[in-house]
C-alpha cells in the first residue's frame, strides 16, 4: 500500500514550517490541559461511540452521529459502488479513531496528522487491532501520488486550513477523477459574523487560560455556504450538505446555548463533494 500512495514528504516553505511547529506545540498544550486521550487501549477502540474517560461525552456524541451519517450515506454506498477495498486518506487523523473504523471495515487508509503523541496523534495507533498507515504530513502538502484515492476525509480538521481553496484543491491532486471528499466535524454556520464572533471567543479564552491565541496559523476557523460556493467555482465541486440526525436534546441544548452566547452556535454536518 505504502509504494503504491506515497512519495517522498513533500516540503513547505521555513516560515511554514515554523508556523506548523508553533501550532503543533500550542496544539499539544491545550489539549494536554483539557484531559484528551488515555492509557487505556481500550478507549481508542471504543471510540467515537464511548467516550470512556467521560470527559468530552457532549462532543463524542456529536462526533457518533456524524460518523454514522458518513457510513450510511457516504462511505456504504461507495463500498456497493466498488465491490473493493477503498484507498482512502483520513486527513487529520488524530489518535486514528476513523482509520481504525475504516480499516475494520477492510478498507486502505493512510491517516495523515502533523503530531506524533502518544496520547492525541499518531502515537497512539499502537493500540488498534486492524492496520493502517501513519504519515506524519500536514494535508496542504500531502506525502501521496496524484490520483491514487478513491475517498479523502477532512476528519474534524478543515477548519484548520489557512486556505479552504487550497486545501481542498490538494486533496483533489491526490484522488482519483471519481472520487468523493468529506468534511466531518468541521464548524458551519449560517452566517459569517457568528464563526467570526466564536473565533474572537476562544481567541480571548485560550489568551486567559494560556496565554496565547493558537492563531500561528490564521486558519480559516469555520465554513459557511457561501464560502461551499466559492470553493465549489474554483474547482468544479458538486457539494451536498447532510444534517446528521438531531436529538431533542441536543435540538433544546442548541437553542440555550445560542441564547447564552448571543450568537449562532455551530452545525456540524456531514459535507460531500465530487467533481462535477
Amino acid at each position: 500500500m505504502a509504494d503504491t500512495l506515497c512519495t517522498s514528504t513533500s516540503t513547505s516553505s521555513p516560515e511554514r514550517d515554523g508556523a506548523l511547529g508553533r501550532f503543533a506545540r500550542e496544539y499539544r498544550t491545550v489539549r494536554k490541559a483539557e484531559g484528551w486521550g488515555s492509557a487505556d487501549g481500550a478507549y481508542y477502540r471504543a471510540l467515537p461511540y464511548h467516550d470512556l474517560t467521560h470527559r468530552f461525552e457532549r462532543i463524542w456524541r456529536i462526533r457518533t452521529r456524524s460518523f454514522e451519517t458518513f457510513v450510511d450515506r457516504i462511505l456504504r454506498p461507495l463500498e456497493d459502488r466498488f465491490s473493493r477495498p477503498l484507498m482512502i486518506l483520513d486527513l487529520g487523523a488524530g489518535n486514528g479513531w476513523l482509520s481504525y473504523r475504516l480499516a475494520q471495515r477492510g478498507h486502505l487508509v493512510t491517516a495523515i496528522d502533523l503530531t506524533l503523541d502518544p496520547l492525541d496523534g499518531l502515537g497512539a495507533i499502537r493500540h488498534y487491532d486492524a492496520r493502517f498507515l501513519p504519515v506524519q504530513a500536514e494535508f496542504d502538502h500531502l506525502p501521496i501520488r496524484d490520483s491514487v484515492a478513491d475517498l479523502a476525509i477532512f476528519n474534524a480538521s478543515l477548519h484548520y486550513s489557512p486556505n479552504y481553496v487550497d486545501s481542498i484543491g490538494e486533496a483533489l491532486r491526490a484522488t482519483r477523477p471519481e472520487a468523493t471528499l468529506a468534511v466531518l466535524d468541521s464548524p458551519f454556520y449560517g452566517q459569517a459574523a457568528s464563526g467570526q464572533r466564536m473565533v474572537r471567543d476562544r481567541q480571548h479564552r485560550f489568551l486567559a487560560a494560556y496565554g496565547f491565541t493558537s492563531d500561528s496559523l490564521q486558519a480559516e476557523h469555520f465554513l459557511t455556504r457561501t464560502r461551499l460556493d466559492e470553493i465549489a467555482q474554483a474547482h468544479g465541486i458538486q457539494w451536498r450538505i447532510l444534517p446528521p440526525r438531531k436529538t431533542l436534546r441536543g435540538r433544546i441544548g442548541r437553542r440555550v446555548m445560542n441564547l447564552r452566547l448571543r450568537r449562532e452556535t455551530a452545525e456540524f454536518p456531514v459535507i460531500v463533494g465530487t467533481r462535477a
